[in-house]
C-alpha cells in the first residue's frame, strides 16, 4: 500500500482547468479545485507532487499477453526482419558462428513465412546446423521451424519443411518455455518497461501454472503490474477443484486475480491455419486443412464452456478465421452466456451484430493489422474489408478490448491505439481506413478505470493530450509517470 499523495494542478480528462487529486489507501480519495484545502478526513501528512498542468488519466491495460514468452523473446535471436527462408538461414548461420556450442539450443523468434518466396526446409536447416539443436519460433507462435536435433530434443515430428504446427507445436513450445523459465529479474525488467509506457495491468494468457507462479513473482518483487491470469484446459480441472472463480484475488498485495478459461479453437493467419470458410490460395480444396485447422470442435468447446460457467469461471476463446468465429458465436448464443472472443480477425458480415446482441467482448490486437496487411491481402484476398474490422465490431455493439498478444507485437498499448485509429505504419497508406475507430474509443478500450473518487489510483501522467495527436505521434508518445495503487512505478519529471 502506498503512502498518501496529493497531485497538484493536474489536468483531468475532459476538463480545461486544473485540479488537486488526493490519493489515499491506493484509491482516488478526492478531486479538488486547485489550491483548495484538503478534506477534513485526511489527517496524515501527504506527499505532494506538482503536475503543473500535466494530464492525468487512467492507466493502460494490455488485454492479451503471453508474458513469459514476451520475456524470453526479448533475449532470443531476432528473426522478425527476415524476408525469406534463405535470409533466415543466413541469420542463423551468423548466430551459430558467434555463439559457442554450450550444449543448449539456439532459439530464434519472429519469422513470418506467409509471403516468403520459398518455404522453409528441414534439409537446409540441418545443413547449417547438423549437430546443434536449432528452434525457430514463428512470429505468431503457432508453428516452429526446427532441425533434426531439435526435433529429437522436443519430441516432435516436423514435416519436410521442418515445420511443426498448431497443437503439437504449442504444447512443445510451452514445455520448452517452462523448462528454461527466465530469472525473476527478467520478469521485473519487462514489467518495469511496460510501466514506462503507462501500463498498469495485463491479461496473461501464458499456458502455465499462473495461479501459483504470478503470486510468487509478486513476492519476489515483480510488482509494477496488475495481472489477470488465465487457465488453459489442461489445468482447468484443477482450477475447478480448487474452487477458483473469475475475479478471485490470489496474492496479499491484491495485484493478481483469477481471470478466464482460455480455449484455442483454430490457428493463425501467417501459419495458414486460421479456420475459414474459403480455402487458402494454392491448396487443393479437398486437402483436409485447406480452410485451416480446427483445434477444438464445437462440441468440445460447448462442454468446456458449460463446465466453466457452471463453476463461476468466465471464458476467453481464441478464434481468428471467419468459420471459427461463427462457431464460437454459435456456442455462446446456444448457452446464453457472455464471454470474450480473442482476436476476431476475420468475421463474416452477418456476424458482427451478434457480438453486441450476445454481449460479447472482442479482444483485438490492432498492431497485427499492420504486421499482417500484406499476408491478409494475399491469403484472404477479397475478404479484407471484414478483416481486423474494428469499426464493424464497434458498430455491431461489441465491447472492444485492445491488446498486443506480446511477443507477437510489442507490449506497448500506444502501438495498438495508433494502429486502431490510423491503420497505417512506416509511411504507408492507411489499410481499409473505414475500419478506423476514434482515439477516445481506443483509449477506453485500453483502460479499466476512470479518474473518479473511489476508483483505484492506477494512473498515468502525460505531457500531451493523446486525443489531439496523429496516429504516428501516438506511437512514440512519452509517458511522464505511472502510478499503481497510488505508488509510482515510473516517473520522469
Amino acid at each position: 500500500m502506498s503512502k498518501g499523495l496529493v497531485l497538484r494542478e493536474a489536468r483531468l480528462p475532459g476538463s480545461t482547468g486544473v485540479a488537486d487529486v488526493v490519493l489515499l489507501g491506493g484509491k482516488i480519495h478526492a478531486l479538488l479545485p486547485a489550491g483548495d484545502p484538503l478534506p477534513e478526513d485526511v489527517v496524515e501528512p501527504l506527499e505532494e507532487v506538482r503536475l503543473d498542468g500535466r494530464r492525468l488519466g487512467p492507466g493502460l491495460w494490455d488485454a492479451h499477453v503471453h508474458f513469459t514468452q514476451w520475456v524470453k523473446a526479448r533475449r532470443r535471436l531476432d528473426l522478425s526482419s527476415t524476408l525469406s527462408a534463405e535470409h533466415a538461414l543466413t541469420v542463423v548461420t551468423q548466430a551459430l558462428a558467434a555463439r559457442p556450442d554450450d550444449g543448449t539450443a539456439l532459439v530464434g523468434y519472429g519469422f513470418r513465412d506467409g509471403l516468403w518466396p520459398h518455404p522453409p526446409s528441414l534439409a537446409a536447416l540441418d545443413a547449417v546446423a547438423p549437430d546443434r539443436p536449432v528452434i525457430l519460433v514463428s512470429g505468431d507462435l503457432h508453428c516452429g521451424w526446427v532441425n533434426t536435433p531439435a526435433a529429437g530434443r522436443l519430441g516432435v515430428t516436423p514435416d519436410e519443411f521442418g515445420l511443426v504446427r498448431e497443437t503439437e507445436w504449442i504444447n512443445a513450445n510451452h514445455a520448452m518455455v517452462l523448462e528454461t523459465a527466465p530469472d525473476v529479474t527478467h520478469y521485473r525488467e519487462a514489467a518495469d518497461d511496460a510501466a514506462r509506457r503507462g501500463v498498469v495491468g495485463i491479461v496473461d494468457f501464458e499456458s502455465a501454472d499462473n495461479v501459483v507462479e504470478w503470486p510468487a513473482r509478486v513476492a519476489a518483487g515483480v510488482s509494477a503490474l496488475r495481472v489477470q491470469v488465465s487457465v488453459w484446459p489442461d489445468r482447468f480441472p484443477g482450477a475447478v477443484a480448487a474452487g477458483l472463480h473469475t475475479g478471485d484475488v490470489l496474492d496479499p498485495e491484491g495485484l493478481i486475480t483469477f481471470g478466464r478459461l482460455k480455449v484455442v479453437v483454430d490457428g493463425s493467419l501467417n501459419t495458414r491455419t486460421a479456420l475459414c470458410h474459403d480455402p487458402y490460395p494454392g491448396l487443393d480444396p479437398a486437402h483436409p486443412h485447406a480452410c485451416g485447422v480446427q483445434s477444438v470442435s464445437p462440441a468440445e468447446l460447448r462442454g468446456l464452456l458449460e463446465t466453466a460457467y457452471g463453476n463461476g469461471i468466465k471464458a476467453a476463446v481464441h478464434a481468428i478465421g471467419d468459420q471459427a468465429n461463427q462457431q464460437v458465436l454459435d456456442e455462446f448464443e446456444r448457452l446464453g452466456v457472455p464471454g470474450t472472443i480473442e482476436h476476431a480477425q476475420l468475421v463474416s458480415a452477418d456476424d458482427f451484430e451478434r457480438f453486441g446482441r450476445l454481449g460479447l467482448v472482442a479482444s483485438v490486437q490492432p498492431e497485427h493489422a499492420m504486421d499482417d496487411r500484406d499476408v491478409a491481402d494475399h491469403h484472404w484476398e477479397g475478404r479484407t474489408g471484414r478483416a481486423f474490422a474494428f469499426r464493424s465490431l464497434l458498430d455491431g455493439g461489441a465491447e472492444l478490448h485492445l491488446g498486443s498478444d506480446a511477443p507477437v507485437a510489442p507490449l506497448d498499448p500506444w502501438l495498438a491505439i495508433s494502429a486502431a485509429t490510423g491503420r497505417s505504419r512506416d509511411g504507408r497508406e492507411p489499410w481499409h481506413p473505414e475500419q478506423n475507430i476514434p482515439v477516445s474509443v481506443a483509449l477506453d478500450a485500453s483502460t479499466r478505470t476512470r479518474v473518479a473518487v473511489g476508483e483505484p489510483a492506477d494512473l498515468i501522467v502525460l505531457d500531451h493530450d493523446p486525443t489531439t495527436l496523429s496516429p504516428e505521434k501516438l506511437r512514440e508518445l512519452p509517458v511522464a509517470g505511472t502510478l499503481l495503487g497510488g505508488r509510482w512505478t515510473w516517473r520522469d519529471f
